[in-house]
């Protein structure tokens, strides 16, 4: 029961292209009673003039203004206006992390993926989802799958065009596009055409494209388990190479949401594979080298991971004002005076540290701490079948030895 002196609802009533014809009963109810709506310029407009309330649209910065917007409007019944499911890419989220999701009625409409899978007959679970809205595309190449069914939320009317062009240029020419504009209103209209030949000039800002995706012959194959193709890296030689890299990425184990610092980046291949395990991970690359680390930021965006952070110094200087991580990659520069203690000093009860050498001298420090603090220690080595003479034989890699531990409440580590 709440109290007499709580505060009321927030009501965010999520809205269509199809405008007010297209709300519930509730939803019309609580935007006839309001005294103030907050929205975007284009929902607000879609209100008929028998709402009287006052109509405010959102500041710009957004987020930063939000507690303050709300401080002014306390003590009238407020709704805002939001397009499609508030809960689904919209303002639900941002105003349930500022405001606390308890101050929060929420009346969703169809979302415009719900929409369009129901235009198309694709199953809504079976269908990816990517937003350009306020993102960097090459976020939409980590998503590129051959045969994959794929919806991409726009930006504006010159989102299709450069969908297309992304395909195109990464191998995917043959997907077949479609954009649904305006869905839901009277005035929606389908665009079809490939990736490769797209024709159509740009058109409404409120669209979403919905890709066939289809590789083209010889377009390199990129698996969701770690253990890319090697090629697949722009690098000078710096490269944790495929076979370590996916036994390395096994150790760190990622799951959703966690915070990597790979140190040492090299060609930021940890990092990134780190980073499409899963959409929310995140990860911090450090690297002392400029060029390298201008590689690292390339590496990432083509391979659909521009949110990969690259700070450019070096460990551990350069640690100290990151924020704490789940899991600590050493791949360079495990002699560096105090590098080891403060990346263990950083790691929370349950981290995990993996740490790789290829040289007797780092060898004889991971068998050290290994002393100190448990963990597993193995020596890793991959040799690959090369021509000799007339025959086949193998050519060994350098083998590389690597230490992995969880942090313990006892400051011992336990077997990953």
């Amino acid at each position: 029961m709440s109290s007499p002196t709580a505060r009321p609802p927030i009501t965010v009533v999520g809205i269509g292209a199809d405008g007010w014809p297209g709300l519930s009963t509730a939803a019309r109810e609580a935007l006839l009673a309001a005294e103030a709506i907050v929205g975007g310029g284009r929902q607000l407009a879609l209100l008929p003039a028998d709402v009287t309330a006052e109509r405010v649209a959102w500041p710009s910065p957004l987020r930063p203004a939000v507690a303050g917007l709300f401080a002014g409007l306390a003590g009238r019944r407020v709704a805002v206006l939001a397009s499609g499911d508030p809960m689904f890419y919209g303002i639900g989220r941002t105003l349930a992390e500022e405001l606390g999701a308890e101050r929060l009625r929420v009346l969703p409409h169809p979302s415009s993926v719900s929409l369009a899978c129901a235009r198309l007959g694709w199953p809504v679970e079976e269908t990816a989802v990517v937003s350009l809205v306020g993102r960097d595309p090459a976020g939409l190449l980590g998503a590129l799958h051959d045969g994959r069914r794929l919806l991409v939320l726009s930006a504006d009317a010159d989102t299709p065009a450069l969908v297309a062009a992304l395909l195109t240029q990464h191998g995917y020419g043959p997907s077949r596009l479609r954009v649904l504009e305006q869905l839901g209103a009277e005035r929606e209209h389908h665009l079809d055409g490939t990736a490769a030949d797209w024709p159509h000039p740009a058109g409404e800002n409120l669209n979403l494209v919905a890709v066939d995706c289809r590789a083209a012959d010889g377009t390199s194959r990129r698996g969701l388990t770690p253990g890319l193709p090697d090629e697949l890296f722009e690098h000078d030689g710096q490269l944790t190479k495929r076979h370590i890299r996916a036994v390395t990425l096994a150790a760190l184990a990622p799951t959703p949401g966690e915070l990597l610092w790979d140190i040492g980046g090299g060609s930021g291949s940890i990092g990134i594979e780190w980073l499409r395990t899963h959409p929310s991970c995140q990860a911090v690359s450090v690297e002392k080298d400029e060029t390298r680390a201008a590689r690292i930021e390339r590496n990432a965006r083509a391979l659909g991971v521009p949110r990969l952070r690259v700070v450019t110094g070096p460990a551990p200087a350069a640690l100290a004002e990151l924020p704490a991580p789940d899991a600590v990659f050493i791949g360079g520069g495990l002699t560096a005076p105090g590098l080891l203690e403060a990346c263990w000093a950083a790691l929370p009860v349950g981290g995990r540290l993996v740490a790789n050498t290829v040289t007797l001298e780092s060898e004889a420090l991971l068998a050290e701490w290994y002393r100190r603090h448990g963990g597993e220690l193995v020596k890793l080595a991959v040799a690959h079948a090369v021509p000799v003479g007339g025959f086949t034989g193998w050519r060994q890699a350098m083998p590389v030895t690597q230490w992995s531990v969880v942090k313990r409440g006892s400051e011992r580590g336990e077997t990953l």
